[in-house]
Parts: structure tokens; C-alpha cells; sequence
């Protein structure tokens, strides 16, 4: 399964083609659905730019995704950057009204497991994102399902991303949930060709970089997009 990253934390003066409005997130959903991958990954923004978990704002963006591309799953990010406080964020949770189909948690953050929670009361999948090798132990406490596991790998330098990734996977259970690997920065793309060369899932856009693999700059999410096919064929 790829999955397109589309905007993440980015802003228009890093890359002029990175999606914010819902209008906007909707037409590259499409364009990244056209190019070939199987789901979205969005962080919906608020009338000033800022990442929001508001109500209005996630149902803004996931509904303006949905009514542009039927049947695409999309999914938002929890981060503890958008809202710090965990009670905050496991209410804001509860008071979507329009609810994304997947929802990352990062594994190490506080109040992480009631977040998780919050999201399988409402049946939002959970994706549990695994930035270490500790943050496993801390996932391995979550009561709560977990849809699929995402192995982020941080580091930008490829020799530590690369090592980062096979001592999180060796730490996952053999039988666990689906796991999508990914790096960001300079680690991007041989992570992403790490990833399919253990069968994993994956996925690229301009959350993670704004390069393609010979270090030229990528027009847009679905030129990334497309050159992530041609790599997995």
C-alpha cells in the first residue's frame, strides 16, 4: 500500500505546491489517487496556516477529500504539536463531527494510549507511529487495537534512518499489526526503498520531502507520487 504524505507541518514558502485549504487538499488527493496510491494522509489547517484537531477545520478538509475522491481512505495526524495538552487532544477527539477513516498516534508522546482510545471509541482506525525502539515497549502498553503500525524514521542522515528502521521492526511481534515504513529529509528515499524491498508499505509527498531520488526538486505531491510507482514496479 502507498500512501500520499500531502502537506504535513509544511508551509507555502518551503514548496509552493504544498496543499493547505481543504479545496486544496481535495484537488491533490485526487491527482496523488490518479498517480496510484491507496490512501491520504492530511493535517488540516486553520484560517491562520496553523495545524488544527478543531472540530470544523478536520471535518472541513476530510469531507472536501471525501466528496472529490469517493472511497479514498484519508486520515489525520494527532500530534502533540498541534494540541500539547493530552486531555485537550482526546477531547477534541471526541468532538469531531466528521471523522477521518485513520488517525496517527505517535507511540512516545503523553497521554498517547487515551488518544488512541478516544479515536477507537469513535471507530477511527488507529495507526500507532513508532519514532523508536522504546516507543514499542510504550505501544505494547496500549489496551487499545491498533490498525497498523507506522515506522517513522527521523534521523536525515541514511546510514542511522536505515539502522533506526531494522532495530524498530526486529522490536515489533512477528504477528503484529500491518506495518508502513517511511523516513524524511535526506533518508526519504532509501528508506522508502527499504521499505519495498521488505514488503512493506510506505509512503512519499512533500511531508517528508520536497526532492526526487536524483535531488532534484519534485513540481508537486503527484510527481512524487508517480516516480514512487515506477520504483515499486
Amino acid at each position: 500500500m502507498l500512501k500520499a504524505c500531502l502537506n504535513g507541518g509544511r508551509r507555502r514558502d518551503e514548496h509552493p505546491a504544498v496543499p493547505l485549504t481543504p479545496t486544496e487538499l481535495a484537488d491533490d488527493a485526487v491527482r496523488c489517487a490518479s498517480a496510484g496510491v491507496a490512501a491520504v494522509h492530511i493535517h488540516p489547517r486553520d484560517d491562520a496556516g496553523a495545524e488544527s484537531l478543531d472540530p470544523a477545520v478536520i471535518g472541513a478538509a476530510v469531507s472536501a477529500v471525501r466528496a472529490a475522491r469517493p472511497g479514498l481512505p484519508v486520515g489525520v495526524s494527532t500530534g502533540a504539536w498541534i494540541v500539547p495538552d493530552p486531555v485537550e487532544r482526546v477531547a477534541a477527539v471526541r468532538a469531531w463531527t466528521v471523522l477521518p477513516d485513520f488517525a496517527s498516534v505517535n507511540a512516545h508522546e503523553p497521554g498517547a494510549a487515551e488518544v488512541a482510545a478516544a479515536l477507537h471509541e469513535r471507530g477511527v482506525m488507529v495507526e500507532a507511529g513508532i519514532w523508536t525502539q522504546e516507543a514499542v515497549d510504550a505501544w505494547r502498553r496500549w489496551p487499545t487495537p491498533t490498525g497498523r503500525i507506522l515506522v517513522e524514521c527521523m534521523a536525515e542522515r541514511v546510514e542511522r534512518a536505515l539502522a533506526d528502521a531494522a532495530a524498530i521492526l526486529a522490536a515489533l511481534p512477528g504477528e503484529g499489526p500491518p506495518v508502513l515504513l517511511h523516513g524524511e529529509g535526506p533518508a526519504t528515499w532509501p528508506v522508502f526503498g527499504e521499505a519495498v524491498r521488505r514488503g512493506l508499505h510506505t509512503r512519499i509527498g512533500l511531508e517528508d520531502t520536497l526532492l526526487l531520488p536524483d535531488g532534484s526538486p519534485a513540481p508537486d505531491n503527484a510527481a512524487l507520487v508517480a516516480t514512487a510507482r515506477s520504483l515499486t514496479r
